[in-house]
């Protein structure tokens, strides 16, 4: 059966003067179905975000549909596939399939493994899987096993059983990163925490009550809000088993340095952290902690910053988890039309701080 004849283009203006152009020119993938672009002289029709090479404009014209381009005479590009599902879709797929075959797995698999079962280059996978998820695939796979292992306690298994059920090869490996990955040895993870002391003080400043809390390895809460007794309830929900103490004297000067920073931000504020997150969200607040006082970032910069384009959302949800307030700046992050957006602590504390440090900086 031969192809339909193409459609001679008609005369008309410039495709440079369309503004669909600069979306071709920026291989813009959010276009991927608002229109496809076919190209005459080689009777192709393609995405917007297609990787070949860029066609000359006076041999380009544009199509609503890919059934438009192909009823003009046009078959459809074989890299970008025009006539498929969009890349993201597929992509998602094969991200989507990866998370699957390391949660499958006994022990992580390799990098070129995952690219090869997605029939990617081991780079370019590591790449789309990044923006996708927000972690490296290491990272995924270790989350992975940190929730197993989790779980294999909380099931009531001995500590053994649940490292080697949950994929660490090596005892050894795995109590080297207890803490890290438990917030606590295995033993007092299974008791639910129990005995672990947390220190706490609450102090008064011009933008309200201020609880600071600190465990044995630094600082693990910081809040602000209107009642002294709401802030001191919400510490104990947040750490059900542990042993909370009035601080003493000295706990006093710990206080008073973050209550001199809210009214002083150019004093600055650097303190020993104990916060626990998961690795996305471990990075997103080591990202914040970039950002200099009397600056501001919008959630789609924290994410390019961390690598995760696409993670926007995601960016935000670590924003409002943070747990200390002020150490971990999220007040220095607003809406990308410069809006401030929601605050745990407050709109209007948010907009104090920033004034404040803009006029210190």
């Amino acid at each position: 059966m031969n192809p339909r004849p193409r459609q001679r283009q008609q005369p008309d203006a410039p495709a440079t003067q369309d503004p669909r152009w600069t979306l071709i020119v920026a291989r813009d993938h959010s276009a991927e179905c608002s229109f496809f672009y076919s190209v005459e002289t080689t009777g192709v029709y393609c995405r917007p975000s297609c990787p070949a090479r860029r066609p000359n404009p006076k041999n380009v014209r544009f199509h609503a549909t890919a059934a438009a381009a192909e009823a003009a005479g046009f078959r459809p590009c074989q890299r970008c596939r025009p006539d498929g599902a969009p890349l993201a879709q597929r992509y998602a797929a094969k991200v989507a399939d990866a998370c699957r075959l390391i949660e499958a797995a006994e022990e992580p698999p390799r990098l070129a493994r995952l690219a090869k079962a997605a029939g990617l280059s081991a780079s370019h996978f590591h790449h789309v899987f990044k923006a996708a998820t927000g972690l490296t695939p290491t990272d995924y796979a270790s989350a992975h096993r940190a929730r197993k292992l989790r779980g294999q306690l909380a099931s009531g298994k001995t500590v053994t059983e649940a490292i080697f059920d949950a994929g660490f090869n090596s005892s050894g490996r795995f109590y080297a990163k207890a803490n890290q990955i438990l917030g606590m040895t295995p033993t007092d993870f299974q008791a639910g925490g129990a005995g672990a002391e947390i220190r706490f003080a609450i102090g008064q400043s011009s933008l309200g009550a201020i609880l600071v809390a600190v465990s044995a390895k630094g600082v693990c809460a910081i809040s602000m809000g209107d009642d002294p007794s709401a802030l001191l309830h919400d510490l104990e929900d947040r750490f059900p088993q542990s042993r909370l103490i009035g601080a003493d004297a000295a706990f006093e000067a710990l206080i008073a340095k973050v209550v001199g920073f809210v009214e002083a931000p150019a004093l600055g504020l650097e303190l020993p952290l104990d916060v626990r997150g998961t690795a996305f969200q471990q990075r997103v607040w080591k990202a914040l902690q970039e950002i200099s006082m009397g600056s501001t970032e919008n959630y789609t910069e924290i994410a390019r910053r961390i690598g995760a384009p696409k993670a926007v959302r995601a960016v935000a949800g670590a924003c409002a988890a943070n747990p200390v307030a002020l150490a971990i700046p999220c007040h220095r992050v607003i809406r990308k039309d410069g809006a401030l957006s929601g605050y745990r602590w407050g709109v209007e504390r948010k907009r104090a701080l920033l004034a404040r440090e803009i006029k210190a900086k």
